[in-house]
């Protein structure tokens, strides 16, 4: 993200906080994948997009009532023989160069410094609980200040979850930020083909999902949650991450996975026959999964509310379903009474960005959100028919999801996922090119 857009960020923030405020924000912890081993460290999101600073034990204060805003930077410092071993760091000094903070100060004088720029202001807005060992600093600061108010000490009086401000703002993509989700959805999208290219009968999960850990390392980006790739009957489990067995001539492979592309995520999933030939019941269930995807695209635009989408979805997938013999009686009231969750029992999409589910209200005063510009989701219907239920054996084992990035724009909408194959015959000759 570009310097421009993340101060952006960081005044709109200060301009909705007001004067007599305080920002806290600590950095995502470093996590440890077993003894002393960690996991690769990813940022926080709230973080990073106030900053783009993608170090561990960091702290961004943001002041509205200082002149312009300040943005101050509390970091590791420098330090010759960490960085030998663990990697370089910025610093104070790179914070104040490369990420344009107006101070930056070494992250062991937080509890020094902290407690003066916390003092004249009114209101603290820090969201506390996600972060338990960093609450104790900031309660220290606190205490500080109460420690001395016999002195004439001012101590804050309110403590404001910053959530609610920060998140709602994460909602409306900036231009910058769609262009980084248009990279993230392209290198998914070639991920996608090229997996269609290589299925072969016999071939294992695993193998498939590699050529997404390739393809997304190829072009810069990571996977930005861990790849479903599920193969007959496997495909009916909604979140089946072991990818661990064969893939069989006759069957379906479910993929849903998306890469992260500097910080921003996409989610897409698509499913295709193992030996690139839809059979009959496959292709019956596919496209009545398909229209129902292309019934709720068509609501995605400005004016509509969120929910929108899903019940188009709803709509079309349980008049299939009554058609095809899956269900039986009226289709509103299959509706009105569920009954279309036995196959199909999630929601048709979520809020996607710096987090694959990614934050902002879907209901505002219990109405659920319209639909405006900058806002981006999934479209991902879907139909699951396990073995073993009575009277539709022709389908068992046949799960099927389209999930597809949809960005709101002025007008309509843009799939931000574009060229990636979806209909059975595109889909077929993908696989046999």
């Amino acid at each position: 993200m570009n310097s421009k857009t993340l101060a952006q960020h960081r005044k709109q923030l200060m301009r909705m906080m007001g004067d007599n405020s305080i920002a806290i924000l600590p950095s995502a912890p470093v996590l440890l994948r077993n003894r002393d081993v960690e996991h690769r460290f990813r940022q926080d999101s709230d973080f990073y997009y106030l900053s783009g600073f993608p170090e561990p034990e960091a702290v961004i204060v943001l002041i509205p009532h200082r002149r312009k805003g300040q943005y101050i930077l509390f970091c590791r410092d420098r330090d010759k023989k960490k960085e030998t071993w663990d990697g370089r760091r910025y610093g104070p000094e790179g914070a104040v160069e490369y990420f344009e903070a107006d101070d930056a100060y070494p992250i062991t004088d937080l509890e020094d410094i902290l407690p003066g720029l916390m003092e004249p202001c009114e209101s603290v807005y820090y969201t506390m609980g996600l972060n338990p060992e960093f609450d104790k600093h900031v309660m220290n600061c606190v205490n500080n200040l109460r420690s001395k108010s016999r002195g004439g000490t001012h101590v804050p009086y309110e403590f404001v979850s910053l959530d609610y401000l920060l998140h709602d703002m994460r909602l409306f993509k900036h231009r910058d930020e769609l262009r980084m989700m248009r990279k993230a959805a392209k290198i998914s999208v070639q991920a996608h083909i090229n997996a269609m290219k290589a299925c072969q009968p016999g071939m294992y999960e695993y193998q498939l999902e590699a050529e997404f850990l390739c393809e997304f390392h190829r072009n810069g980006a990571g996977w930005a949650y861990s790849s479903i790739v599920g193969g007959g009957a496997n495909g009916c489990i909604l979140h089946y991450t072991e990818n661990n067995q064969v893939l069989n001539d006759g069957e379906l492979v479910l993929i849903d996975a998306g890469a992260e592309y500097n910080g921003y995520a996409s989610d897409i999933t698509r499913t295709f026959p193992i030996n690139g030939r839809f059979s009959a019941p496959q292709r019956e269930i596919y496209e009545l999964v398909l229209e129902a995807q292309e019934a709720a695209v068509k609501k995605v635009k400005p004016g509509n509310h969120w929910n929108d989408p899903h019940e188009a979805a709803v709509r079309v997938l349980t008049r299939g379903m009554v058609e095809l013999g899956l269900l039986k009686g009226n289709v509103r009231e299959l509706i009105k009474q569920g009954k279309y969750s036995k196959f199909y029992m999630h929601r048709t999409g979520h809020w996607l960005g710096m987090d694959v589910h990614d934050v902002g209200d879907y209901k505002v005063d219990d109405e659920w959100r319209l639909l405006e510009k900058g806002m981006v989701m999934t479209v991902e219907p879907g139909l699951y028919i396990p073995a073993g239920i009575r009277g539709v054996k022709r389908w068992w084992n046949i799960g099927v999801r389209i999930e597809d990035d949809v960005a709101v724009t002025k007008d309509g909408h843009e799939l931000l996922s574009k060229g990636l194959p979806r209909t059975c015959d595109e889909i077929e000759a993908v696989m046999s090119a």
